[in-house]
């Protein structure tokens, strides 16, 4: 299954593999661009908790600010690190990812499907009752399929048969399983240290993709320069800034007003 003469692992190309690092960072782009001032004061940022990481962490507002915008983007982040996983496996000789088919990965002679789960919390009862049955279905209408969920980063390394009460019912099939991360890649690749091999190459890949994108051509997120501005303007400080914008209503708070 190695792919000889690769520079970054051996059983995807690597030209696969800068295209899927090329859809994440397009991802990461899309995501920033998307985050208006607006939504990232949606939620109401928790500006004692700023004050708290400002000091205790050393961390200027800027860096402040920057941090504040990675942790509310962290949702559509993880789920396009999801599809980097799919897009990876997908590669792999012998197999396919879904692209909206209701699988993420099946062998091309049918016989595994499975879906991807990029962390292992990341189901409720109802979307992991909705996960067995659907793969229940495809064992039941491919005989000889195996069927996986398969969550990338588990709480440990396993292969198991999946069964258990969800929502009140009892629910197993001989042939529906889930499956770490790890042992997912081991089992597509026939290398049991593949996963571990994406991720010593993953720098290296990233840093030659790096190499080939105009980066101050993209679409930057202007929230920092936004809440800068306005700082200036108004003559308070980032902090009271964004304090002021989030709490303006609260008593005592218009004494950051202009």
């Amino acid at each position: 299954m190695g792919q000889l003469g690769n520079k970054y692992v051996d059983f995807v190309t690597d030209e696969h593999l800068l295209k899927c690092i090329s859809n994440l960072y397009l991802s990461y782009v899309e995501a920033k661009k998307g985050f208006t001032k607006s939504k990232f004061y949606k939620n109401k940022v928790d500006t004692f908790k700023l004050t708290f990481d400002s000091k205790f962490n050393e961390l200027s507002e800027e860096e402040l600010i920057k941090l504040e915008m990675s942790r509310q983007i962290d949702k559509s982040v993880n789920n396009a690190i999801g599809t980097f996983h799919e897009e990876i496996l997908g590669g792999i000789d012998g197999y396919s990812s879904g692209k909206l088919s209701g699988y993420d990965i099946k062998a091309d002679d049918n016989t595994l499907f499975a879906e991807i789960k990029n962390k292992h919390n990341t189901m409720n009862s109802s979307s992991a009752e909705s996960a067995f049955q659907k793969l229940a279905r495809y064992a039941d209408d491919n005989r000889q399929a195996k069927c996986y969920l398969v969550q990338i980063l588990a709480k440990k390394s396993f292969l198991k048969k999946w069964e258990g009460i969800i929502n009140r019912k009892e629910y197993s099939h001989s042939r529906v399983f889930m499956i770490s991360g790890d042992k997912f890649y081991g089992l597509l690749t026939g290398d049991n240290n593949a996963f571990y091999k994406l991720y010593k190459a993953l720098p290296i890949a990233v840093n030659d993709f790096l190499k080939t994108i105009d980066k101050n051509s993209a679409n930057k997120n202007t929230i920092l320069n936004d809440i800068s501005e306005g700082a200036k303007k108004s003559k308070r400080s980032i902090m009271d800034e964004i304090t002021f914008e989030n709490f303006y209503y609260y008593s005592g708070f218009d004494d950051l007003s202009i």
